[in-house]
């Protein structure tokens, strides 16, 4: 343990979380944007569904953990949403299985860990299919990731956070608000950009800033470690 403590912000989802440091990520962007205010703490796992993060939700967040995180957010819902492989392999999850999976999750992080931890759930974003096709080649010729899928699941969230009073982020409509988000958000048609993760970060910090939270998360509500000025 490093002191001193500081809030901790845990990014719990698939690849969309994992390569969030890389290509000036969003997750990395947070962690700039958060010095000295809280720690992002990165909990990616490439190629995951909501079925895994359900089978491990309790390791990557033990009920009896000595700190718990003030924020969680939350990301899956693109690989669920693929098309089905005819062997029976594969990460598709079916849209009613998606939708309990994701109450699940949220109700063991809103009730099981601190009354002061918060969540986002992030939707499904859209993907560039034919820059899918030319990164990819062969790979997703029987495992589809279309548009009209994420747009369905990304709305299955959505509606399902208004249920339960979750913060939610929108992706598929923040991202296509740009002219060019085809071109210019992906890296691979798939995964966000240094323009992508812009817009990813920019709807977070909305969402913060909005909040009614006590205390606030956002990050220019939030003293500044150490911030006193330097002897030096």
């Amino acid at each position: 343990m490093v002191g001193p403590e500081r809030p901790q912000y845990v990014l719990f989802g698939s690849s969309i979380v994992q390569f969030s440091f890389s290509n000036g990520g969003w997750g990395a962007s947070l962690a700039d944007l958060y010095a000295r205010k809280a720690d992002i703490i990165l909990r990616g796992y490439s190629g995951w569904n909501s079925r895994g993060a359900l089978e491990v939700l309790e390791k990557v967040f033990p009920k009896d953990a000595a700190t718990q995180p003030s924020l969680v957010i939350v990301y899956f819902g693109g690989n669920d949403s693929m098309r089905a492989h005819p062997s029976g392999l594969g990460p598709q999850v079916p849209l009613p299985e998606y939708i309990e999976n994701m109450r699940k999750i949220a109700i063991y992080l809103k009730q099981s860990l601190s009354d002061c931890t918060r969540v986002i759930f992030l939707s499904a974003p859209p993907v560039n299919e034919e820059k899918i096709r030319e990164s990819f080649s062969g790979k997703f010729q029987d495992i589809r990731r279309t548009n009209h899928a994420c747009h369905v699941y990304s709305e299955a969230c959505l509606e399902l956070c208004r249920e339960m009073n979750v913060k939610a982020v929108d992706l598929w409509t923040a991202i296509q608000k740009r002219d060019d988000w085809a071109t210019a958000c992906f890296t691979d048609g798939i995964h966000f950009s240094s323009e992508g993760s812009k817009i990813v970060v920019e709807e977070i910090s909305r969402v913060l800033k909005e909040a009614d939270w006590e205390p606030s998360l956002y990050w220019e509500s939030m003293p500044t470690e150490f911030g006193e000025d330097s002897p030096c």
